[in-house]
Protein backbone atom coordinates (compact mmCIF):
# COMPACT_ATOMS: atom_id res chain seq x y z
CA UNK A 1 0.00 0.00 0.00
CA UNK A 2 1.30 3.35 -0.23
CA UNK A 3 0.35 6.36 1.68
CA UNK A 4 1.43 9.92 0.74
CA UNK A 5 3.99 8.99 -2.31
CA UNK A 6 5.71 6.03 0.11
CA UNK A 7 5.45 2.43 -0.27
CA UNK A 8 4.76 1.07 2.54
CA UNK A 9 5.21 -2.50 2.34
CA UNK A 10 8.55 -1.75 0.59
CA UNK A 11 10.21 0.77 3.40
CA UNK A 12 9.08 -1.92 6.26
CA UNK A 13 11.12 -4.47 3.97
CA UNK A 14 14.09 -1.89 3.97
CA UNK A 15 14.03 -1.57 8.01
CA UNK A 16 13.80 -5.62 7.99
CA UNK A 17 16.57 -6.00 6.36
CA UNK A 18 18.90 -3.26 7.95
CA UNK A 19 17.72 -4.80 11.36
CA UNK A 20 19.07 -7.90 10.12
CA UNK A 21 22.52 -6.86 9.36
CA UNK A 22 22.96 -4.57 12.03
CA UNK A 23 24.82 -7.21 14.55
CA UNK A 24 25.65 -4.60 17.68
CA UNK A 25 21.60 -4.60 18.35
CA UNK A 26 20.71 -6.10 21.35
CA UNK A 27 17.58 -8.49 21.38
CA UNK A 28 15.67 -6.47 23.54
CA UNK A 29 15.94 -3.80 20.71
CA UNK A 30 15.57 -6.28 17.83
CA UNK A 31 12.55 -7.80 19.35
CA UNK A 32 11.04 -4.61 19.97
CA UNK A 33 11.25 -3.13 16.62
CA UNK A 34 10.20 -5.54 14.82
CA UNK A 35 7.27 -6.12 17.14
CA UNK A 36 6.39 -2.35 16.05
CA UNK A 37 6.92 -2.90 12.55
CA UNK A 38 4.75 -5.74 12.80
CA UNK A 39 2.09 -3.29 13.89
CA UNK A 40 2.72 -1.00 11.32
CA UNK A 41 1.70 -3.84 9.27
CA UNK A 42 -1.40 -4.22 10.23
CA UNK A 43 -2.64 -0.97 10.92
CA UNK A 44 -1.35 -0.49 7.37
CA UNK A 45 -3.37 -3.47 6.19
CA UNK A 46 -6.24 -2.33 8.17
CA UNK A 47 -6.62 1.25 6.93
CA UNK A 48 -6.98 0.04 2.97
CA UNK A 49 -10.30 -2.59 4.18
CA UNK A 50 -13.65 -1.87 2.90
CA UNK A 51 -16.88 -3.41 1.75
CA UNK A 52 -15.07 -4.42 -1.45
CA UNK A 53 -11.99 -6.10 -0.19
CA UNK A 54 -13.01 -7.71 3.13
CA UNK A 55 -16.08 -8.82 5.07
CA UNK A 56 -17.10 -4.92 6.13
CA UNK A 57 -20.49 -3.40 5.18
CA UNK A 58 -20.89 -0.78 2.80
CA UNK A 59 -22.38 1.57 5.59
CA UNK A 60 -18.79 0.95 7.27
CA UNK A 61 -16.95 2.62 4.39
CA UNK A 62 -15.50 5.99 5.34
CA UNK A 63 -16.49 8.92 2.78
CA UNK A 64 -17.79 5.92 -0.04
CA UNK A 65 -19.13 7.47 -2.79
CA UNK A 66 -22.13 5.44 -5.13
CA UNK A 67 -21.10 4.13 -8.32
CA UNK A 68 -23.64 5.69 -10.46
CA UNK A 69 -25.96 2.95 -12.14
CA UNK A 70 -25.28 1.88 -15.72
CA UNK A 71 -27.57 3.27 -18.14
CA UNK A 72 -30.01 1.24 -19.53
CA UNK A 73 -31.74 3.16 -22.27
CA UNK A 74 -34.99 2.86 -20.14
CA UNK A 75 -37.15 5.97 -19.07
CA UNK A 76 -37.82 5.95 -15.26
CA UNK A 77 -40.70 4.67 -13.94
CA UNK A 78 -43.11 1.67 -15.20
CA UNK A 79 -41.94 -0.09 -18.29
CA UNK A 80 -43.80 -0.57 -21.59
CA UNK A 81 -46.85 -3.34 -20.83
CA UNK A 82 -46.48 -3.19 -17.18
CA UNK A 83 -49.78 -3.35 -14.97
CA UNK A 84 -49.88 -0.79 -12.60
CA UNK A 85 -51.91 0.26 -9.48
CA UNK A 86 -53.29 3.58 -8.80
CA UNK A 87 -55.28 3.31 -4.98
CA UNK A 88 -58.35 5.45 -5.75
CA UNK A 89 -61.24 6.90 -3.74
CA UNK A 90 -64.70 4.93 -4.47
CA UNK A 91 -68.12 7.10 -4.23
CA UNK A 92 -70.24 3.88 -2.63
CA UNK A 93 -68.15 2.69 -0.08
CA UNK A 94 -69.38 -1.16 1.41
CA UNK A 95 -68.98 -0.43 4.81
CA UNK A 96 -68.03 3.01 6.53
CA UNK A 97 -66.35 2.91 10.16
CA UNK A 98 -65.24 5.25 12.62
CA UNK A 99 -61.81 5.52 13.56
CA UNK A 100 -61.66 4.77 17.34
CA UNK A 101 -61.18 2.01 19.34
CA UNK A 102 -63.16 -1.49 19.97
CA UNK A 103 -64.23 -2.54 22.86
CA UNK A 104 -66.47 -5.95 22.48
CA UNK A 105 -68.15 -7.21 25.43
CA UNK A 106 -69.44 -11.06 25.67
CA UNK A 107 -72.49 -11.70 27.58
CA UNK A 108 -72.89 -15.35 27.56
CA UNK A 109 -76.52 -16.21 28.33
CA UNK A 110 -78.05 -18.66 31.44
CA UNK A 111 -81.10 -20.76 31.00
CA UNK A 112 -82.49 -22.76 33.97
CA UNK A 113 -84.65 -25.01 33.37
CA UNK A 114 -87.95 -26.08 35.15
CA UNK A 115 -85.64 -28.76 38.02
CA UNK A 116 -83.14 -25.85 38.71
CA UNK A 117 -80.48 -26.85 36.46
CA UNK A 118 -78.48 -23.41 35.31
CA UNK A 119 -76.98 -23.71 31.70
CA UNK A 120 -74.26 -21.17 30.69
CA UNK A 121 -73.05 -20.61 26.95
CA UNK A 122 -69.77 -21.01 26.31
CA UNK A 123 -67.54 -17.94 25.60
CA UNK A 124 -65.78 -18.09 22.28
CA UNK A 125 -62.24 -19.98 21.73
CA UNK A 126 -59.61 -17.08 23.36
CA UNK A 127 -62.24 -15.49 25.89
CA UNK A 128 -60.78 -16.41 29.42
CA UNK A 129 -60.97 -13.46 30.84
CA UNK A 130 -62.79 -10.88 32.85
CA UNK A 131 -60.59 -8.35 30.46
CA UNK A 132 -58.44 -8.62 28.29
CA UNK A 133 -56.64 -7.25 24.84
CA UNK A 134 -57.87 -8.75 21.50
CA UNK A 135 -56.26 -10.12 18.48
CA UNK A 136 -56.08 -6.97 16.76
CA UNK A 137 -54.29 -5.59 18.97
CA UNK A 138 -51.85 -8.42 19.96
CA UNK A 139 -51.26 -8.66 15.99
CA UNK A 140 -50.03 -5.37 15.71
CA UNK A 141 -48.03 -5.67 19.18
CA UNK A 142 -45.86 -8.54 18.26
CA UNK A 143 -45.83 -7.27 13.84
CA UNK A 144 -44.49 -3.77 15.39
CA UNK A 145 -41.65 -5.14 17.80
CA UNK A 146 -40.68 -8.57 16.03
CA UNK A 147 -40.65 -7.47 12.42
CA UNK A 148 -40.33 -4.05 12.32
CA UNK A 149 -38.01 -3.88 14.74
CA UNK A 150 -39.74 -1.21 16.92
CA UNK A 151 -38.44 -1.07 20.69
CA UNK A 152 -41.25 -2.19 23.17
CA UNK A 153 -41.30 1.46 24.46
CA UNK A 154 -42.12 3.22 21.23
CA UNK A 155 -44.38 0.39 20.64
CA UNK A 156 -46.43 1.50 23.94
CA UNK A 157 -46.04 4.70 22.70
CA UNK A 158 -47.61 4.59 19.63
CA UNK A 159 -50.54 2.62 21.15
CA UNK A 160 -50.79 5.46 24.39
CA UNK A 161 -50.24 8.51 21.85
CA UNK A 162 -51.95 7.36 18.21
CA UNK A 163 -54.80 4.35 19.62
CA UNK A 164 -55.76 5.67 23.51
CA UNK A 165 -55.26 2.22 23.98
CA UNK A 166 -52.91 1.64 27.50
CA UNK A 167 -50.42 -0.99 26.74
CA UNK A 168 -47.43 -1.71 28.77
CA UNK A 169 -43.77 -3.02 27.64
CA UNK A 170 -44.78 -6.60 29.95
CA UNK A 171 -47.98 -6.59 28.19
CA UNK A 172 -46.02 -6.77 24.73
CA UNK A 173 -43.56 -9.03 26.03
CA UNK A 174 -45.96 -11.56 26.93
CA UNK A 175 -47.77 -11.26 23.46
CA UNK A 176 -44.12 -12.27 21.95
CA UNK A 177 -43.59 -15.11 24.39
CA UNK A 178 -47.47 -16.49 23.63
CA UNK A 179 -46.63 -16.42 19.70
CA UNK A 180 -42.95 -18.31 20.75
CA UNK A 181 -45.01 -20.87 22.19
CA UNK A 182 -47.48 -21.03 19.80
CA UNK A 183 -44.89 -21.25 17.47
CA UNK A 184 -42.91 -24.93 18.76
CA UNK A 185 -44.91 -26.81 16.20
CA UNK A 186 -43.22 -24.51 13.19
CA UNK A 187 -39.93 -24.66 15.45
CA UNK A 188 -40.02 -28.78 14.76
CA UNK A 189 -41.84 -28.61 11.16
CA UNK A 190 -38.97 -26.08 9.70
CA UNK A 191 -36.29 -28.36 10.57
CA UNK A 192 -38.03 -31.27 9.03
CA UNK A 193 -38.21 -29.19 5.55
CA UNK A 194 -35.25 -27.84 5.36
CA UNK A 195 -33.61 -31.30 5.45
CA UNK A 196 -35.66 -32.35 2.22
CA UNK A 197 -34.10 -29.07 -0.08
CA UNK A 198 -31.83 -29.80 -2.60
CA UNK A 199 -29.65 -26.73 -1.29
CA UNK A 200 -29.16 -24.84 1.90
CA UNK A 201 -27.44 -21.92 2.60
CA UNK A 202 -25.69 -21.24 6.13
CA UNK A 203 -23.98 -18.12 7.90
CA UNK A 204 -23.17 -17.00 11.32
CA UNK A 205 -23.13 -13.31 12.54
CA UNK A 206 -22.28 -11.60 16.49
CA UNK A 207 -25.03 -10.72 18.46
CA UNK A 208 -25.29 -8.59 22.19
CA UNK A 209 -26.77 -10.64 24.92
CA UNK A 210 -26.29 -9.02 28.32
CA UNK A 211 -23.52 -7.14 27.00
CA UNK A 212 -21.33 -10.30 25.80
CA UNK A 213 -20.96 -11.80 22.45
CA UNK A 214 -23.47 -14.28 20.87
CA UNK A 215 -24.29 -15.77 17.86
CA UNK A 216 -27.29 -15.75 15.58
CA UNK A 217 -26.80 -18.95 13.32
CA UNK A 218 -28.99 -19.21 10.09
CA UNK A 219 -29.94 -22.17 7.84
CA UNK A 220 -32.11 -21.00 4.63
CA UNK A 221 -33.24 -21.67 1.19
CA UNK A 222 -35.46 -19.88 -1.38
CA UNK A 223 -38.43 -21.03 0.70
CA UNK A 224 -37.54 -21.52 4.11
CA UNK A 225 -35.66 -19.46 6.89
CA UNK A 226 -34.55 -20.41 10.25
CA UNK A 227 -32.10 -18.78 12.75
CA UNK A 228 -31.07 -19.81 15.90
CA UNK A 229 -29.22 -18.08 18.83
CA UNK A 230 -26.23 -19.62 20.87
CA UNK A 231 -23.03 -19.00 22.58
CA UNK A 232 -20.65 -20.58 20.60
CA UNK A 233 -19.96 -20.08 16.92
CA UNK A 234 -18.87 -23.92 16.12
CA UNK A 235 -20.23 -27.06 15.89
CA UNK A 236 -21.96 -27.00 19.27
CA UNK A 237 -24.11 -24.39 18.45
CA UNK A 238 -25.32 -25.79 14.24
CA UNK A 239 -25.61 -29.38 16.03
CA UNK A 240 -27.95 -28.16 18.89
CA UNK A 241 -30.04 -26.60 15.81
CA UNK A 242 -30.86 -29.82 14.53
CA UNK A 243 -30.68 -29.54 10.92
CA UNK A 244 -27.11 -29.98 9.76
CA UNK A 245 -26.05 -33.03 11.37
CA UNK A 246 -28.69 -34.92 9.00
CA UNK A 247 -28.55 -32.75 6.35
CA UNK A 248 -27.30 -34.82 2.99
CA UNK A 249 -27.60 -31.64 0.03
CA UNK A 250 -25.33 -29.11 -0.69
CA UNK A 251 -24.63 -26.99 1.68
CA UNK A 252 -23.49 -23.48 0.43
CA UNK A 253 -21.36 -21.31 3.08
CA UNK A 254 -18.56 -18.66 3.27
CA UNK A 255 -15.79 -22.14 4.40
CA UNK A 256 -16.41 -21.47 7.92
CA UNK A 257 -14.30 -24.61 8.81
CA UNK A 258 -16.95 -25.87 11.77
CA UNK A 259 -19.26 -26.57 8.37
CA UNK A 260 -17.04 -29.27 6.40
CA UNK A 261 -17.63 -31.70 9.76
CA UNK A 262 -20.46 -32.71 8.24
CA UNK A 263 -21.00 -34.82 5.88
CA UNK A 264 -22.68 -33.45 2.77
CA UNK A 265 -21.93 -31.40 -0.34
CA UNK A 266 -20.20 -28.30 -0.06
CA UNK A 267 -20.42 -25.08 -1.93
CA UNK A 268 -18.31 -21.87 -1.23
CA UNK A 269 -19.28 -18.28 -1.86
CA UNK A 270 -17.57 -16.74 -4.24
CA UNK A 271 -18.61 -12.95 -3.32
CA UNK A 272 -16.30 -14.00 -0.25
CA UNK A 273 -13.45 -14.54 -2.69
CA UNK A 274 -13.89 -11.51 -5.01
CA UNK A 275 -13.51 -9.47 -1.48
CA UNK A 276 -10.16 -11.75 -0.57
CA UNK A 277 -9.16 -11.44 -3.96
CA UNK A 278 -9.27 -7.79 -4.21
CA UNK A 279 -8.01 -7.23 -0.91
CA UNK A 280 -4.81 -9.10 -2.20
CA UNK A 281 -4.80 -7.31 -5.74
CA UNK A 282 -5.04 -4.08 -3.67
CA UNK A 283 -2.80 -4.66 -0.54
CA UNK A 284 -0.30 -7.49 -1.39
CA UNK A 285 0.06 -6.31 -5.26
CA UNK A 286 -0.87 -9.79 -6.42
CA UNK A 287 -1.89 -9.93 -10.09
CA UNK A 288 -2.86 -13.17 -10.08
CA UNK A 289 -5.86 -11.83 -7.84
CA UNK A 290 -7.33 -9.09 -10.28
CA UNK A 291 -6.93 -11.76 -12.67
CA UNK A 292 -8.37 -14.60 -10.92
CA UNK A 293 -11.24 -12.30 -9.89
CA UNK A 294 -11.49 -11.86 -13.74
CA UNK A 295 -12.05 -14.71 -14.15
CA UNK A 296 -14.71 -16.06 -11.66
CA UNK A 297 -17.09 -13.16 -13.09
CA UNK A 298 -16.48 -14.02 -16.66
CA UNK A 299 -17.74 -17.64 -14.99
CA UNK A 300 -20.34 -16.38 -13.80
CA UNK A 301 -21.75 -14.29 -16.78
CA UNK A 302 -21.18 -17.63 -18.78
CA UNK A 303 -23.22 -19.59 -16.35
CA UNK A 304 -26.17 -16.94 -16.26
CA UNK A 305 -26.32 -17.09 -20.23
CA UNK A 306 -26.19 -20.99 -20.07
CA UNK A 307 -29.60 -20.52 -17.86
CA UNK A 308 -27.88 -21.85 -14.87
CA UNK A 309 -25.43 -24.49 -15.70
CA UNK A 310 -22.46 -25.36 -18.34
CA UNK A 311 -22.16 -27.52 -20.88
CA UNK A 312 -19.12 -30.41 -19.88
CA UNK A 313 -17.14 -29.35 -22.71
CA UNK A 314 -17.25 -25.35 -21.77
CA UNK A 315 -16.75 -26.29 -18.09
CA UNK A 316 -13.76 -27.61 -19.06
CA UNK A 317 -12.45 -25.83 -20.65
CA UNK A 318 -12.83 -22.80 -17.12
CA UNK A 319 -11.38 -25.29 -15.01
CA UNK A 320 -8.15 -26.04 -16.88
CA UNK A 321 -7.82 -21.93 -17.22
CA UNK A 322 -8.78 -21.67 -13.38
CA UNK A 323 -5.80 -24.40 -12.95
CA UNK A 324 -3.38 -22.89 -14.87
CA UNK A 325 -3.74 -19.33 -13.48
CA UNK A 326 -3.30 -21.22 -9.68
CA UNK A 327 0.16 -22.83 -11.19
CA UNK A 328 1.59 -19.26 -12.33
CA UNK A 329 0.31 -17.51 -9.26
CA UNK A 330 2.58 -19.90 -6.85
CA UNK A 331 5.53 -17.92 -8.82
CA UNK A 332 4.23 -14.63 -7.33
CA UNK A 333 2.98 -15.81 -4.11
CA UNK A 334 5.16 -18.57 -2.72
CA UNK A 335 4.99 -20.42 0.19
CA UNK A 336 6.80 -19.65 3.53
CA UNK A 337 9.83 -21.59 4.52
CA UNK A 338 11.76 -21.98 7.04
CA UNK A 339 13.98 -18.36 6.29
CA UNK A 340 10.77 -16.93 6.81
CA UNK A 341 10.09 -18.20 10.48
CA UNK A 342 9.35 -15.25 13.06
CA UNK A 343 9.23 -17.85 16.13
CA UNK A 344 10.85 -20.96 17.32
CA UNK A 345 7.94 -23.19 17.24
CA UNK A 346 4.58 -23.74 16.04
CA UNK A 347 3.35 -23.56 12.17
CA UNK A 348 5.04 -21.59 9.79
CA UNK A 349 2.70 -18.54 9.17
CA UNK A 350 1.61 -17.85 5.38
CA UNK A 351 0.51 -14.50 4.30
CA UNK A 352 -3.14 -13.86 3.34
CA UNK A 353 -2.63 -14.00 -0.06
CA UNK A 354 -0.98 -17.45 0.25
CA UNK A 355 -3.89 -18.54 2.11
CA UNK A 356 -6.42 -17.44 -0.20
CA UNK A 357 -4.57 -19.33 -2.94
CA UNK A 358 -4.01 -22.81 -1.32
CA UNK A 359 -7.80 -22.31 -0.43
CA UNK A 360 -9.09 -22.09 -4.15
CA UNK A 361 -6.28 -24.51 -5.02
CA UNK A 362 -7.53 -27.31 -2.62
CA UNK A 363 -11.63 -26.82 -2.22
CA UNK A 364 -11.18 -26.25 -6.87
CA UNK A 365 -14.68 -28.41 -6.39
CA UNK A 366 -16.46 -26.35 -3.78
CA UNK A 367 -15.47 -23.55 -5.86
CA UNK A 368 -16.75 -23.86 -9.10
CA UNK A 369 -19.63 -26.25 -8.23
CA UNK A 370 -22.14 -23.43 -9.60
CA UNK A 371 -20.48 -24.52 -13.13
CA UNK A 372 -21.92 -27.65 -13.07
CA UNK A 373 -25.17 -27.97 -10.25
CA UNK A 374 -27.93 -25.92 -11.81
CA UNK A 375 -29.18 -25.52 -7.92
CA UNK A 376 -25.82 -24.08 -6.86
CA UNK A 377 -25.41 -20.08 -6.84
CA UNK A 378 -22.56 -18.41 -7.36
CA UNK A 379 -22.60 -16.73 -3.93
CA UNK A 380 -24.16 -17.38 -0.39
CA UNK A 381 -25.95 -14.39 -0.48
CA UNK A 382 -29.48 -15.55 0.61
CA UNK A 383 -28.05 -16.27 4.03
CA UNK A 384 -26.55 -13.31 4.17
CA UNK A 385 -29.88 -11.11 2.85
CA UNK A 386 -31.90 -13.14 5.74
CA UNK A 387 -29.44 -12.37 8.40
CA UNK A 388 -29.33 -8.85 7.03
CA UNK A 389 -32.44 -7.85 9.18
CA UNK A 390 -30.81 -9.05 12.79
CA UNK A 391 -27.91 -6.68 12.21
CA UNK A 392 -30.62 -3.54 12.43
CA UNK A 393 -32.37 -5.11 14.78
CA UNK A 394 -29.05 -4.60 16.78
CA UNK A 395 -28.23 -1.35 15.98
CA UNK A 396 -32.16 -0.41 16.37
CA UNK A 397 -32.14 -1.66 19.99
CA UNK A 398 -28.43 -2.29 20.87
CA UNK A 399 -28.76 -5.84 22.40
CA UNK A 400 -30.72 -8.59 23.77
CA UNK A 401 -31.84 -8.47 28.10
CA UNK A 402 -31.71 -12.30 27.96
CA UNK A 403 -30.59 -15.38 26.09
CA UNK A 404 -34.31 -16.34 26.32
CA UNK A 405 -35.37 -12.78 24.39
CA UNK A 406 -33.10 -14.13 21.63
CA UNK A 407 -34.77 -17.35 21.29
CA UNK A 408 -38.41 -15.52 21.00
CA UNK A 409 -36.82 -13.03 18.75
CA UNK A 410 -35.28 -16.01 16.01
CA UNK A 411 -38.54 -18.23 16.36
CA UNK A 412 -41.02 -15.17 15.80
CA UNK A 413 -38.57 -14.19 13.14
CA UNK A 414 -37.96 -17.75 11.15
CA UNK A 415 -41.77 -18.01 10.98
CA UNK A 416 -41.83 -14.60 9.62
CA UNK A 417 -39.50 -14.59 6.89
CA UNK A 418 -40.71 -17.75 6.07
CA UNK A 419 -44.59 -17.04 5.42
CA UNK A 420 -43.38 -13.91 2.95
CA UNK A 421 -40.74 -16.19 0.96
CA UNK A 422 -44.54 -18.43 0.81
CA UNK A 423 -46.21 -15.29 -0.17
CA UNK A 424 -48.14 -14.88 3.02
CA UNK A 425 -47.88 -11.10 4.80
CA UNK A 426 -46.31 -10.73 8.39
CA UNK A 427 -49.81 -9.80 9.66
CA UNK A 428 -51.71 -12.69 7.40
CA UNK A 429 -49.31 -14.83 9.57
CA UNK A 430 -49.68 -13.87 12.65
CA UNK A 431 -53.56 -13.78 12.30
CA UNK A 432 -53.74 -17.06 11.47
CA UNK A 433 -51.48 -17.94 14.64
CA UNK A 434 -53.75 -16.33 16.89
CA UNK A 435 -56.57 -17.63 15.14
CA UNK A 436 -55.19 -21.55 16.24
CA UNK A 437 -54.55 -22.47 12.52
CA UNK A 438 -51.48 -21.83 10.15
CA UNK A 439 -50.50 -20.73 7.08
CA UNK A 440 -52.06 -22.71 3.52
CA UNK A 441 -48.45 -23.65 2.70
CA UNK A 442 -47.95 -25.06 5.91
CA UNK A 443 -51.02 -27.84 5.75
CA UNK A 444 -50.38 -28.62 1.80
CA UNK A 445 -46.60 -29.43 2.56
CA UNK A 446 -47.86 -31.58 5.37
CA UNK A 447 -50.19 -33.42 3.79
CA UNK A 448 -47.73 -34.31 1.04
CA UNK A 449 -45.55 -35.80 3.19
Amino acid sequence: MTIENINVETAVKRVNELIAAEKKLSPALKASLEVLLLLVSILVNRLGLNSTNSSKPPSADRFRKKEPKSPTGRKPGGQHGHVGTTLKQVPDPDVVSDISTCITEWRAQILVDQNGRRYTAAFPDGVTRPVQYGIGVKISAVYMSQFQLIPYNRVEDYFRDELQIPISAGSINNFNKDVFDRLLYFDQWIKKELLHQPLLHCDETGINICSKTNWLHNVSSEQFTYFYPHAKRGNEATDEMGVLPMYQGILCHDHWKPYYRYDCTHALCNAHHLRELERAFEQDGQQWAQTMALLLKEINKAVHEAGGCLEAEASQQYRMRYRELLKEAEAECPHNTETDRQGKRGKIPQTKARNLLERLRDFEADVLRFMDDIYVPFSNNQAENDLRMTKVQQKISGCFRSLEGARIFCRIRSYLSTCRKQGVTASEALRLLFQGTWPKFMLTLQSAE
